[in-house]
């Protein structure tokens, strides 16, 4: 017989936990939920496009009524839960029914702070916090002229626009000399308000209402100083407070909000609570990221996982107000000890402050341009030391070359045929359609509909903008320490980390001992974890084929008209007659529709038919070429030009470094794909500097480059360090090398790694330990002794290699 579950609120926190629970145990309760509001489930972060005429209630419904039905959910709503009797495990609601539970489920949210003013009953005085005071605000609109709002937050400045846009004169009064004060400082308030103003709306600051006047309807607003403005409407928008009055009729433990620990359980073992109601280390949340952190880790306890913990949330705000972009996060007021990095250009609308204390952020505001927001949060919440680009920092990530973003290429500006994510072709308009259809409030919510920012992870800043536009005004990015994927609690180094300490050499044996959600886990998982296991015990474990993507399993790029693409190795890009009549001879047998040189210095095969793959692997093998792994997540190709055996600007022979480094490095699997390329000279005509390891040649010898990045987003390298010799320069390549693929996360490129770790952490361990440096050094060559083998080659010779069965058979 099943539990009973009920969860009093239907808001977005509470259906966010069912949700979680139903992917978990769909079949363990039977559920109940009581809604106060007549309606099932919206988004009550979009009510003021509502009120502005831009949405309808329809359009911001997460769950429908048939959602409940679908789920076997019983959804009764219009009726509040009034009372709860903790002994006999029961909910009481204002028409008297009851209604029992094995576990309760408490998410009553907040409600609207009303000031305590003579008049505060009269017909038309509002909150701004529901459907109905939208219906009731609409419903003025049509009859009233003239509207005050009592408050410059958020909030207030919603109501007041959403208003001025139905053709009501708006005042708004605020106490304070800055809007918005708890997301901006003086300058940016002082921009906000100009602009608004230029848009139709009126401000009292500093203004403090003494009361609200009329006989049965408002007529007027008393101001402290006596002044008397015509009213007809007034929305009183000075905050919320969390929702506790059935946790305290109950008896539960509140302060602020209902109090709970780190499972989101209440004193009371039987009943737990989320959302903006509930208080949580002395913190309560009214944003919803950290309101769907809460429904993640309740969801887990509730289907009686038993492994999660929530530990509060670090949170950033990305800003929708009134088509103005606003973004703040963490203490943008400093204090004795700090130091602010400032960057205003008032004409053009643009304003950024960053905080900075031991050159680390700790905290930001921007207005006008908040494109780099996500990235200067990402740099606060992992508390990045930024002495490495502390004098470019508040040009954002374009001046460092992972960007590229002008004036032209603002997400709220590109066209719904814009790419944002680059390695999967997905358009801005893919993504904005699945936000709205599918309901997604994360980022981990649209990578996973989408794709998007699924890969080399260059676009998130991209993405988590797009979302923040298109869910509305509270968006708030989630925290950074995000488990690996829906199967497990655990972080990528928490996982890495267990795999060493506990000596676990197979998939199975990492899925079990940390108890994995799901039995055979997922494709964003078990790829991870097979490059995890390759990596800690490169001499023992077996690759498993299976847990790799198509492309590597059948050693081969797959096209979009679902042929494939094959590249053979080339060293260095330099050949030889023979191979290339060799080449052309294959081509010509096999009837290969395109031959094309790349841009990597190759000859890539196209339109091969997946079942004439083997075939034509096994000619090239016989004519001595391995794969270029062009495919896969591993060491591509190095890109050279032909140096000082030819060139008379060269320095150093690039070309034999090329090839010597290529031939060191080929066929290492890492986390991501990974180019190398040697320059002869400054010149630098094989673009060393927008590579993964870049080498360029000088006179006294070579200059090493790390972390570039020449796709969709171009990021220059970070210069490491210069070295005399042919020998330093293999030496340090493979430590960098073993340090990335040691450290990084899985589908994290040496970009968005090194501006993670900071490349003085690199230099610490490649440059100045000449120690560690040869550790990591030898850890590699040791790695590549079982790693440089081909299946291909090793099929077409017949080699008894029971490890690459399984590709050779997937083909």
């Amino acid at each position: 017989m099943k539990e009973k579950l009920v969860l009093v609120g239907n808001g977005m926190a509470g259906v966010r936990t069912l949700e979680e629970v139903l992917k978990l145990a769909p079949d363990m309760y039977e559920i109940t939920v009581f809604g106060e509001e007549p309606y099932p489930n919206y988004n009550r972060i979009m009510l003021s496009p509502v009120l502005a005429g831009e949405k309808t209630i329809e359009e911001i419904t997460l769950n429908d009524r048939q959602w409940y039905e679908d789920n076997g959910i019983k959804l009764v709503t219009g009726k509040k839960v009034t009372n709860i009797d903790r002994i006999k495990h029961k909910v009481i609601a204002d028409d008297g029914s009851e209604h029992s539970y094995d576990r309760l489920l408490i998410a009553t949210g907040s409600k609207p702070i009303i000031l305590p003013l003579p008049g505060k009953d009269l017909k038309g005085v509002i909150g701004f916090r529901d459907i109905h005071d939208v219906d009731l605000m609409l419903e003025a609109s049509t009859k009233y002229k003239n509207a005050i709002v009592i408050g410059g937050g958020l909030l207030g400045l919603e109501a007041a626009n959403g208003l001025m846009q139905q053709g009501m004169n708006v005042t708004v009064i605020h106490l304070l000399d800055r809007l918005m004060e708890k997301q901006l400082d003086d300058a940016s308030a002082k921009m906000l308000k100009s602009s608004l103003e230029e848009r139709g709306l009126k401000f009292l600051m500093e203004t403090q209402t003494e009361a609200i006047l009329g006989k049965n309807r408002v007529e007027k607003v008393k101001l402290k100083d006596g002044t008397e403005l015509d009213a007809d409407l007034v929305v009183m928008a000075v905050g919320i407070r969390p929702n506790v009055d059935l946790a305290k009729t109950a008896k539960l433990h509140t302060i602020r909000g209902i109090v709970v620990n780190d499972t989101l359980q209440t004193y009371d073992p039987r009943v737990y609570a989320v959302g903006e109601c509930v208080e949580h280390r002395s913190n309560t949340y009214g944003l919803v990221a950290p309101l769907f952190e809460m429904s993640k880790v309740c969801a887990n306890h509730l289907a009686k996982h038993g492994i999660g913990m929530y530990q509060g949330s670090v949170t950033s705000t990305k800003l929708k107000v009134t088509g103005i972009d606003l973004f703040s996060a963490g203490d943008f007021f400093g204090n004795e000890n700090s130091e602010d990095l400032v960057y205003q250009d008032e004409a053009s609308g643009v304003y950024r402050k960053l905080v900075v204390q031991n050159n680390r952020i700790i905290g930001a505001v921007m207005y006008g341009d908040t494109i780099d927001g996500s990235w200067y949060f990402d740099l606060l919440r992992d508390e990045t030391d930024i002495t490495d680009f502390r004098k470019t920092i508040l040009f954002g990530q374009a001046h460092l070359g992972d960007s590229g973003h002008g004036e032209d290429d603002r997400v709220a500006l590109m066209a719904d045929t814009a790419e944002i994510c680059g390695c999967n072709g997905i358009c801005k308009g893919e993504i904005v359609k699945a936000i709205t259809k599918e309901k997604l409030f994360t980022l981990e919510d649209v990578r996973l509909h989408t794709k998007a920012s699924n890969s080399c992870g260059s676009c998130t800043g991209l993405v988590e903008t797009l979302l923040a536009l298109t869910v509305g005004g509270d968006y708030s990015v989630a925290p950074h320490l995000k488990p690996m994927c829906g199967c497990t609690d655990f972080t990528h180094d928490e996982v890495r980390g267990t795999i060493k300490r506990n000596e676990l050499k197979t998939i199975r044996n990492v899925m079990d001992f940390m108890e994995w959600k799901t039995p055979d886990g997922c494709g964003k998982c078990r790829p991870g974890l097979n490059f995890y296991l390759t990596c800690a015990w490169p001499d023992e474990y077996v690759d498993d084929s299976q847990s790799r993507f198509i492309n590597e399993r059948v050693h081969a790029n797959i096209q979009k008209d679902g042929t494939y693409s094959v590249i053979p190795r080339m060293w260095g890009g330099e050949t030889t007659p023979k191979e290339l009549i060799a080449l052309g001879q294959i081509a010509e047998n096999h009837k290969v529709p395109t031959v094309h040189v790349t841009g990597g210095q190759r000859i890539d095969f196209l339109g091969i038919k997946k079942e004439n793959l083997p075939a034509i692997w096994g000619d090239l093998s016989k004519a001595g070429f391995v794969s270029g792994h062009a495919y896969g997540k591993a060491v591509r190709t190095v890109k050279t030009c032909v140096g000082s055996e030819w060139c008379r600007f060269g320095t150093q022979n690039s070309t034999q470094m090329g090839i010597d480094l290529e031939k060191m490095t080929w066929g290492s699997w890492m986390p991501h794909k990974f180019k190398l390329a040697v320059s002869g000279c400054p010149r630098n005509c094989a673009e060393a500097t927008i590579k993964d390891f870049g080498v360029v040649a000088v006179d006294s010898g070579w200059e090493l480059h790390v972390g570039g990045n020449g796709g969709v987003k171009v990021r220059a390298t970070d210069f490491m360090c210069a070295v005399t010799t042919t020998d330093e320069v293999k030496e340090y390549c493979a430590a960098f090398m073993q340090l990335y693929r040691s450290e990084a996360h899985y589908l994290e490129r040496t970009a968005p790694w090194i501006e993670r770790v900071g490349l003085t952490y690199v230099k610490e361990r490649i440059v100045d330990d000449a120690e560690k440096r040869k550790k990591f050094a030898e850890e590699f060559w040791f790695s590549q002794k079982f790693s440089q083998d081909d299946p291909w080659k090793a099929r077409a010779e017949g080699v008894d290699a029971h490890e690459y069965t399984p590709i050779v058979s997937m083909v």
